[in-house]
């Protein structure tokens, strides 16, 4: 794959969680539309929205609930940059407008796509055994310490994974599960004391290498604040691609 068939593939399931069109992600002027429920929607997020904006650097895509969209509207295009509007005070002011829903903002992350010439370019060393597990892997795995790598809500959707091992004992996993139809999502675990040694990204980007061989898009996300999460990124070959920021109820 290009990076540009990768960048459309995502821009299409981003098409699906916002009740869009591909092409309104590479728009300089801001679209504000109504969210429904799609089958094809990523299986991370519940849709329809209450509110959801998605940026891809040159706009802003908003998908919200009808009777949010004049005010959701004037919010967005009443930014001096478009990326103002995922900063404070903004997101306070954003959050005023949701009331109306009983709802404010929860969920506010990066999400990367592949550097193929980086992910291929060169493998990752690691001090430590590796092994490519399947979902029968999995079953006792469902615990705090690889929760990032495996959902035990979606055991369905855990694909694959590597981990690396000390002797006999899983000391980092990195796993996917299939949120999208064309993109798995990678999330990665590594114990305590064995940070800092280059297992994560070393287990990551060879899932990614993987995902890939797979005939999927490997996709990765992080919280805007976990720098942990983020150094892991660019270090296993990802780069950043979209900024997504979503709305919940809070009671």
């Amino acid at each position: 794959m290009t990076q540009e068939e990768i960048l459309r593939i995502a821009m299409r399931q981003s098409a699906e969680d916002c009740s869009c069109a591909e092409a309104d992600f590479r728009k300089e002027t801001n679209v504000i539309v109504e969210s429904k429920a799609s089958e094809n929607g990523s299986r991370y997020m519940k849709l329809p929205h209450i509110c959801a904006m998605f940026s891809y650097g040159s706009n802003i895509v908003a998908s919200c609930r009808a009777d949010l969209i004049p005010e959701v509207t004037a919010f967005v295009n009443g930014a001096d940059k478009h990326y103002h509007c995922f900063e404070t005070p903004a997101v306070y002011e954003l959050n005023r407008i949701l009331e109306k829903a009983d709802a404010q903002i929860t969920w506010m992350h990066t999400c990367y796509l592949p550097d193929t010439g980086v992910i291929f370019g060169t493998e990752l060393p690691c001090a430590y055994e590796t092994r490519e597990l399947h979902p029968e892997d999995f079953t006792e795995l469902y615990m705090p310490e690889w929760g990032n790598a495996l959902c035990s809500d979606r055991k369905e959707l855990d694909m694959l994974g590597v981990g690396a091992y000390d002797g006999g004992k899983l000391i980092g996993l990195a796993a996917c599960s299939a949120d999208c139809s064309e993109m798995w999502q990678i999330g990665i675990d590594v114990l305590p004391e064995y940070r800092r040694k280059g297992i994560a990204a070393a287990l990551t980007n060879r899932l990614a290498r993987a995902i890939f061989e797979q005939g999927k898009v490997p996709f990765y996300a992080s919280a805007w604040s976990n720098i942990r999460s983020m150094k892991n990124a660019f270090r296993s070959g990802f780069r950043p691609a979209w900024v997504a920021m979503t709305a919940a109820k809070f009671r």
